[in-house]
């Protein structure tokens, strides 16, 4: 149950925060706006495609890249989410206070990683509802749609896990951001790399975030994709959760 607290008491910060609301405001403005494009796009392709045997519908042209915009942009919003997790108790000095309660340090890793993540899942449903609004004119591939909004809340799961890791290890809120939007840009241009002419290599395409997103956005959901985020994730709690019991004992 303190787990379960802590992550009420995170989501709650966050969300009464003047930050969230202003990240909430301005990514729907972006989003909606490329939305809106690419509505239009596949407005002036409609005919064209109409000629076209298996053309690529409604949720290939607009939804997919829809939530692809949409990993970007929180790739550079999660930072700012998670910077503050663990460094501002260390510069607050609450830490050695929150380290002195009765709970574990997993108690406390997972119900901050689950308060930050409980954010980007409600970002996450105001964004559905875009992709929801085409009904009212035409369908859908529910698997595909699915698939995307399952591959964005995966990717979303591996993002707070490296920042709460990095505020973790980080003496300061603008470090641990910058450390930690490094980290995944470097994760996500692995793929780029791995594809360079002579230079391909299956461990680089592993390692890459956008590989494995890009995989579930097609709407095939392989034991591959999932175990890599489910992996990811579970490896920088552990690291968090580490590095909190590594303070806890120097007290």
């Amino acid at each position: 149950m303190m787990i379960l607290s802590i992550a009420y008491r995170e989501f709650r910060s966050l969300f009464l925060s003047p930050l969230a609301w202003s990240i909430l405001a301005t990514l729907q403005f972006i989003l909606g706006y490329l939305f809106l494009t690419q509505v239009e796009t596949f407005t002036a392709l409609k005919d064209q495609l109409e000629g076209i045997d298996n053309a690529p519908g409604l949720t290939t042209i607009i939804v997919t890249p829809l939530y692809g915009n949409a990993a970007i942009i929180l790739m550079l919003v999660t930072p700012l989410l998670t910077m503050r997790l663990i460094c501002e108790e260390r510069r607050n000095k609450t830490l050695p206070l929150l380290l002195a309660a009765p709970i574990s340090t997993r108690d406390i890793i997972i119900g901050k990683f689950l308060g930050v993540w409980g954010l980007q899942l409600t970002i996450t449903g105001l964004i559905t509802l875009m992709p929801l609004s085409l009904l009212a004119g035409g369908t859908l591939d529910y698997g595909q749609f699915f698939a995307n909004i399952l591959a964005l809340i995966l990717l979303l799961a591996a993002f707070t896990a490296t920042g709460l890791y990095m505020s973790c290890k980080a003496g300061h809120p603008t470090v641990a951001a910058m450390c930690t939007f490094g980290l995944l840009l470097l994760l996500w241009i692995l793929d780029w790399s791995a594809g360079l002419k002579d230079q391909e290599s299956p461990l680089l395409a592993y390692l890459s975030l956008l590989k494995h997103f890009q995989n579930m956005q097609s709407g095939l959901i392989a034991t591959a994709d999932l175990s890599y985020f489910v992996l990811f994730t579970a490896a920088f709690i552990l690291l968090s959760i580490r590095n909190l019991d590594n303070d806890r004992l120097q007290r």
